[in-house]
């Protein structure tokens, strides 16, 4: 039997490590498979650090960018690509999103993450939202017999952006990253040109930790990340 897939996209290659590297881990904890895609380096708009560096150039922001990803990638035991679109402004074209289509037809995950669909503060962000909102409706067709090849339907979710009550996030979702709370430190670490984010995240984690124990009484939880279910989850019962 195929082991489970997630299918996590970003608009830059750090934002999967900040919302979603503890349920990555989690994921792959439990046997899963997952896979990052980011649209970006975010070689202009979040490499403020690299650029410091006196006869830094955008081709060398890219490559110190790809290595810290694809570290953080492998921290929490997923595989990283890039689709190298460019930030600030991310364009995201008609054959970048059949891209994505393909992408998610052949990997087929039942779980897709990207960022919500508002964020008054990103130019990037709404934009990767969109993407995978239609890209994911094309790779599935109408869930009826179609006349190209599709992949299943996934859940779809979106994870928790920078500041939650401004980009009308409402979590709907706790996981419990407790236990794999090291491999996501360990990813944070590896994004050294936004150093200035990990403190903060880690911080947000033991917040989320808190809500999570609230809505549970699990008192074991000391951390969780959120995220908001765009489309309902199906079960047997309540």
């Amino acid at each position: 039997m195929r082991a489970r897939r997630m299918l996590v996209v970003g608009a830059h290659s750090a934002d999967f490590v900040w919302r979603a590297a503890g349920a990555v881990a989690q994921h792959v904890a439990a046997g899963g498979q997952a896979r990052v895609v980011a649209l970006s380096y975010g070689e202009r708009g979040e490499s403020g650090e690299l650029w410091k560096e006196p006869g830094q150039t955008e081709e060398n922001v890219k490559r110190i960018r790809h290595e810290e990803a694809a570290r953080a990638a492998d921290a929490v035991g997923a595989e990283f690509e890039c689709f190298d679109l460019g930030d600030y402004p991310l364009v995201v074209d008609d054959a970048a999103v059949e891209r994505l289509v393909e992408l998610l037809r052949d990997f087929a995950p039942q779980v897709v993450l990207t960022h919500p669909a508002i964020d008054p503060f990103n130019p990037d962000h709404p934009l990767a939202f969109e993407a995978v909102r239609r890209a994911r409706l094309l790779s599935s067709g109408a869930v009826v017999a179609s006349g190209f090849r599709t992949a299943p339907p996934s859940e779809f979710l979106v994870f928790e952006p920078h500041q939650p009550d401004l980009c009308a996030f409402v979590p709907s979702v706790f996981v419990d990253i407790t236990s794999v709370m090291p491999a996501k430190v360990e990813a944070m670490q590896a994004m050294e040109a936004q150093k200035y984010l990990q403190t903060y995240y880690a911080e947000r984690a033991d917040h989320r930790g808190n809500h999570a124990r609230k809505v549970t009484g699990d008192s074991s939880i000391r951390q969780a990340e959120a995220f908001q279910r765009i489309v309902p989850n199906v079960v047997n019962a309540l």
